[in-house]
């Protein structure tokens, strides 16, 4: 019985950790938006986008060194190049650019569908098949995100939506090969490898960047590409993985649905942005539908 006990212990407070793991990624990743909006102000859009790689990978490297890391398995080093491609070099890259014409606001459309692309990329990469319900609650968070984020631009596709759709593909795919990653080595590991795997990308980038792009220092410039560098483009993803690595792919990318309301939040309290009318209503649909997919068997 004791055994039996505590394996049930276990079994509870996992799920629990890495819900509460996957929410905080959320919540530091809510906070990228406005915070590249902020580097923008100072910073060229190559600039932010390569040289926030940049610096985290440098991070990444040495703890990786510190911590006498060994080097991925041959198995491994496929996954992490797709992580590199997504959540290293393709979603920052194009929501950077995007965000030189798109309001945060708008921009976070591409959060929106976001969770329920990564839940059908990890189906499809692992061959699970999550439940009815939970594709239907999962679907009507995404509708609603996305109703209520593209009726704020009239409906009319841009090319900053263009960019933001190809971020949030590639990322999908990021997301989804990451969690898978972090189940065999621990998320902050999987992270640290992909942005050392761009780095032959990122440094030249970031060279040209500052050669031919201005600067224009302030503190919101640079308390924004810290920001995106340290806690967006690293720290997130320690705690996103490893969120992901205990619940699973499909559960903790639903948890992301909250992301676009969170943001529209900051947008508002740190960059003045107006604020919707019908937030609050999608808050409360969009809240339902991630207690849905929670309770939801997989």
């Amino acid at each position: 019985m004791k055994l039996d006990d505590s394996a049930t212990t276990l079994r509870r407070v996992a799920p629990a950790t890495g819900i509460l793991l996957s929410a905080l990624g959320v919540l530091v990743f809510s906070f990228s938006f406005p915070a590249t909006a902020w580097s923008l102000h100072g910073f060229g859009a190559w600039t932010t986008s390569g040289g926030r790689c940049v610096l985290a990978a440098l991070l990444a490297a040495v703890a990786l060194k510190a911590c006498r890391v060994p080097l991925p398995r041959r198995t491994q080093w496929r996954g992490i190049a797709v992580v590199s491609a997504g959540c290293v070099l393709g979603f920052p890259i194009l929501t950077t650019l995007a965000l030189r014409t798109s309001s945060t606001a708008h921009s976070a459309v591409v959060i929106g569908m976001l969770p329920l692309a990564t839940a059908v990329v990890s189906s499809v990469l692992t061959g699970r098949r999550p439940s009815r319900r939970f594709w239907l609650a999962a679907g009507a968070g995404a509708v609603a995100v996305l109703t209520f984020t593209v009726l704020q631009s009239q409906g009319a596709p841009s090319g900053a939506d263009l960019l933001l759709f190809g971020a949030l593909v590639l990322c999908a795919f990021g997301y989804a090969e990451g969690g898978r990653l972090a189940a065999e080595m621990p998320g902050w590991q999987v992270i640290a490898w992909a942005l050392v795997v761009g780095l032959p990308v990122t440094v030249p980038l970031t060279a040209v960047a500052l050669a031919t792009e201005p600067i224009h220092l302030s503190g919101q410039a640079v308390a924004g590409f810290a920001y995106v560098a340290l806690l967006s483009q690293s720290g997130g993803f320690v705690a996103w993985y490893k969120g992901m690595a205990q619940i699973g792919v499909a559960r903790a990318s639903q948890l992301q649905l909250a992301q676009p309301l969170l943001t529209l939040v900051w947008a508002v309290l740190l960059l003045h942005e107006q604020l919707p009318v019908a937030a609050p209503i999608t808050a409360v649909v969009v809240l339902g539908c991630i207690a849905v997919t929670q309770r939801a068997r997989t």
